[in-house]
């Protein structure tokens, strides 16, 4: 990781390079979410920026709220409908991904040191925030629902383009099928999983079983030529994969999993198996499992007897297929396309200067604040404090009754006193005395003793 670090502080120190950006007359940067140093360079020309992040959520952190109890955490393999244990796991992969995270963010932090000056120095957790806008390769017909900040937004499909007839060697292949359809293998433009000969006779193994045709992007110098190519199975360098998934016969598609590739699924209403190997496919494959746009394999698991059985699955049970229409529904029916929300919002920071009025005041607290930490303490101090004082007041001696030795012991003597008083007063006052005096002081006897009895 640290010759990300080396390459950013190379750039950065490249005269010619900055000084020519500096000579554009340019109102925005568009920067990509995976590349720190881009937020750096941004932060360096001073100028306004916007962020695009071209996977799912997930790698990144950047100051949207993500409550652990439903919002899955990058790599966790979780959904938004998690079990006590399942929120276990996501509270400690939290843990992880942020440890992580910081030893990425700690790359950059000598080039940090020696391009900026003291007291103007940026932290690079900070100026993830600081963009205007984050763009994000994503869609409600795909991803969980999740609080969203107003600077977010979701240009799932930004790589659609008009759909255009496939070849026509293509369509007479698929024709030889008739109503059984046909299949299509892609795993995208920069994954090879060919590496393992095993993986792919099974795969083949698999597809020859099938009553589809098998249109398989694959290269034919990776084809063992020992396997002779089934009837039913036609390999090919390229292909027009959104082209052919748009075909009204496609049935299936195998997929690695990539972002794109299952925006392109969806959006056609493509049921999917999925094969996923790395980055973002696993937790991609999560996400079509859940929504049950279809159903996933480890590649290490791919026999030709497991795969087929996965495949016909997919395709004979309508489920699949129902529920991928419907996310197909979801993608279309939104009142703007990707392009025109990711245009128009554009348009709009131009015209406003920023996007202060998007971002909400806790990107500007102290965590302790953020997280009501002092308001906790606060109240949890005044608590305490209660429980303590009743404690005091509770204890032997200060409230009657509690200790005989003491406060019960001394109204005991006075009342025993005051009665023989009252007795010996009023034996004394039948026979002498004023009758009003007589009435008053055995009058202010009877209180005083009904007051002992009382304390008693």
């Amino acid at each position: 990781m640290e010759i990300f670090g080396t390459q950013c502080s190379y750039l950065l120190s490249r005269k010619d390079i900055m000084d020519s950006l500096n000579n554009e007359n340019f109102d925005l940067v568009f920067v990509e979410g995976f590349d720190f140093c881009s937020f750096l360079i941004a932060e360096k020309l001073e100028k306004t920026f916007v962020a695009i992040l071209p996977t799912s959520f997930g790698p990144l952190e950047f100051g949207l709220p993500s409550p652990l109890s439903y919002v899955p955490v990058f790599h966790s393999l979780l959904t938004d409908h998690m079990d006590f244990w399942g929120r276990v796991k996501n509270v400690l992969m939290f843990f992880s991904f942020s440890t992580i995270q910081w030893r990425i963010h700690s790359t950059f932090d000598n080039t940090i040191k020696e391009h900026f000056t003291e007291g103007s120095r940026p932290v690079l957790s900070h100026l993830l925030r600081k963009a205007e806008l984050w763009f994000v390769n994503s869609d409600f017909a795909f991803d969980f629902a999740r609080p969203l900040l107003p600077n977010t937004v979701y240009v799932g499909g930004l790589m659609e383009k008009p759909i255009k007839p496939v070849p026509q060697d293509l369509e007479n292949f698929i024709a030889n099928f008739g109503d059984a359809g046909f299949v299509l293998v892609a795993f995208g433009s920069t994954l090879d999983i060919y590496e393992s000969e095993e993986v792919l006779k099974n795969m083949h193994s698999a597809f020859a079983h099938l009553p589809q045709g098998v249109i398989w992007k694959c290269r034919s110098s990776h084809w063992p030529k020992d396997v002779h190519l089934a009837t039913n199975v036609k390999i090919m360098d390229w292909l027009p994969q959104s082209d052919l998934l748009a075909h009204p016969r496609i049935r299936l598609f195998v997929t690695h999993g990539g972002q794109n590739s299952v925006m392109e699924a969806i959006r056609h209403g493509v049921p999917m198996v999925g094969l996923p190997v790395n980055g973002d496919q696993h937790g991609n494959m999560v996400r079509v499992v859940a929504k049950n746009y279809g159903v996933v394999m480890q590649l290490n698991q791919v026999t030709a007897d497991t795969l087929a059985h996965k495949m016909k699955q997919v395709i004979e049970d309508k489920r699949y297929k129902s529920a991928v229409a419907a996310g197909s529904v979801i993608l279309h029916s939104q009142p703007l396309s990707a392009k025109q929300r990711l245009v128009g919002w554009i348009d709009h920071i131009l015209q406003t200067g920023g996007a202060a009025h998007l971002k909400p005041y806790a990107f500007q607290q102290p965590w302790h604040e953020q997280y009501l930490i002092d308001v906790f303490m606060f109240l949890l101090g005044l608590t305490l404090g209660t429980v303590w004082l009743c404690g005091k007041l509770l204890e032997p001696g200060i409230v009657s009754g509690t200790n005989t030795a003491g406060t019960t012991g001394y109204y005991l003597e006075k009342r025993q006193y005051l009665i023989q008083a009252y007795i010996i007063l009023k034996t004394e006052f039948q026979y002498t005395g004023d009758l009003s005096t007589k009435n008053h002081i055995m009058l202010s006897l009877r209180e005083k003793v009904n007051f002992s009895i009382a304390c008693v």
